[in-house]
């Protein structure tokens, strides 16, 4: 009996060795799996890049859906100093169909920015990424570099699919990029984004209390000029217009009689034939911007587009209205797709900025948002919003009226912040949710206001509220 015993024993113990040896060999493997594809994606020296960085960036393609071929195109980038330190944060820019790579990174808060030939870099002082590792997410299929083998995947992208795909996106990137996994993690976005943010962000809660996995490590949210609520976001529109004086007293209570309780995505004849009356008053101003120049040898700024759908902004920081024509450019180079590892397989024949034909058959746009607003709140997640106040597409107006809907308890009643003395714009905090206006800023509020953009992101990530004027915020 005591030899069988033994012999058990023994039994046991080069069974459990072996059980090891096998799990760290194949967490080994795991690892060395990441790393290599890590390496695949690491981007080196861009073309037209004449400056030296000390960071990390990655760029490439993670497949959402195998039966279809479905992939997203993401660019990463380290933070600048100690990015084991930092917390991870997603961009995303919206549309519905528009590039966060062209916009997001290249002229907004990325640390690369393309100059005016369209075919150079410069750096940009104030990219997010001093103080967080920023993901850049093209999604859906059919925007920017982001593909399907499926033809029909580009016409039939909705903010349901969207949702999905990006929480497929999310878990995968976490499997290529272990070492942030549980890592404390932010959605942030504009415009559209007011849809995609949220929606992913409960997509994301609610899988992890389906599976309980906790490699996404989502603590709050940030939208800036969002598209939140179809009646809120529209009376807020005809209101702001009104009083900046850019419409008259006739087509204002014309937009309200045929608009009202209207969706952006799906006007009636109606509302576009005043809406159009309206773009005639406006006359040639950047309504994304309306105290800066528009660009006025671009095409893109029809009137047909600059009411009527929730695209993102035409606008620059130094102030060069036609920024997007030279992303345009940099993004079509063969050898700037090459350094970006873009399959030339499923490369587009023409980059663009936005994509006509993701936005022209958008499938589903939720007329409101605020009931996400409100499980969020409750989960107990970090919100915050904020808007450029010289905006006309989304304007602080439509922003105010849609948190006032949610009827929150007021902690800090609204107050100018400051930096560097100067009133950055104005504030007010509820119970659940944090408001911020950036004063003289247009619908990209990164691009006029970068150095205000960056204080801004600085407090959400900190969770500590707007500096007030005894406080010195410098950078």
């Amino acid at each position: 009996m005591e030899k069988r015993a033994v012999r058990s024993r023994h039994l046991c113990v080069h069974l459990l060795l072996f059980i090891l040896c096998f799990f760290f060999s194949s967490s080994r493997t795991v690892a060395e799996s990441a790393a290599e594809l890590q390496n695949t994606d690491k981007v080196q020296l861009l073309p037209g890049q004449s400056f030296n960085v000390s960071f990390a960036h990655y760029a490439g393609y993670i497949t959402v859906k195998e039966d279809y071929g479905r992939a997203f195109f993401y660019w990463f980038f380290e933070a600048a100093e100690d990015p084991e330190t930092k917390p991870l944060v997603l961009w995303l820019n919206g549309g519905p169909g528009c590039s966060s790579v062209g916009f997001g990174l290249a002229e907004e808060i990325g640390p690369f920015h393309v100059t005016a030939d369209g075919r150079g870099l410069y750096f940009n002082q104030y990219s997010w990424n001093q103080v967080a590792n920023i993901l850049f997410l093209d999604s859906p299929v059919g925007v920017g570099f982001s593909y399907s083998n499926n033809s029909k995947d580009v016409l039939s992208n909705g903010d349901t699919r969207t949702a999905e795909d990006s929480l497929e996106f999310l878990k995968k990137w976490f499997k290529r990029f272990p070492q942030y996994e549980g890592r404390a993690f932010y959605l942030t976005g504009e415009s559209y984004a007011g849809h995609y943010v949220p929606q992913l962000a409960q997509a994301i809660v609610r899988h992890q209390k389906l599976s309980g996995e906790t490699s996404i490590n989502l603590r709050g949210y940030m939208v800036g000029n969002a598209l939140t609520d179809d009646f809120h976001d529209h009376y807020g529109i005809f209101q702001f217009m009104w009083t900046a004086g850019l419409i008259s007293d006739q087509t204002y209570k014309l937009l309200h009689t045929f608009c009202d309780n209207k969706s952006f995505v799906h006007e009636t004849p109606e509302c576009e034939r005043i809406l159009d009356v309206a773009a005639d008053e406006l006359g040639n101003i950047d309504p994304y911007s309306i105290f800066t120049p528009s660009c006025t040898s671009s095409s893109t700024l029809s009137r047909n587009k600059l009411l009527k759908r929730m695209r993102i902004g035409k606008v620059s920081e130094q102030y060069d209205p036609c920024t997007e024509k030279h992303s345009t450019v940099y993004f079509n180079l063969p050898e700037v797709q090459k350094a970006l590892h873009v399959n030339p397989s499923v490369a587009p024949s023409n980059w663009q900025t936005c994509s006509d034909t993701v936005g022209e058959n958008w499938k589903d746009s939720a007329a409101s948002i605020l009931p996400i607003y409100k499980e969020l709140i409750n989960y107990g997640l970090r919100i915050w919003m904020f808007s450029g106040d010289t905006d006309t597409v989304i304007p602080v107006t439509s922003t105010r009226y849609s948190v006032d809907a949610l009827e929150l308890p007021t902690t800090t009643p609204w107050h100018a912040w400051y930096d560097d003395g100067q009133v950055g714009g104005w504030t007010q905090v509820y119970q659940g949710l944090t408001l911020v206006t950036v004063r003289g800023a247009g619908h990209e509020v990164a691009l006029h206001r970068p150095k205000q953009a960056l204080v801004l992101f600085k407090q959400f990530l900190s969770g500590e509220p707007m500096p007030t004027l005894s406080q010195h915020q410098s950078f």
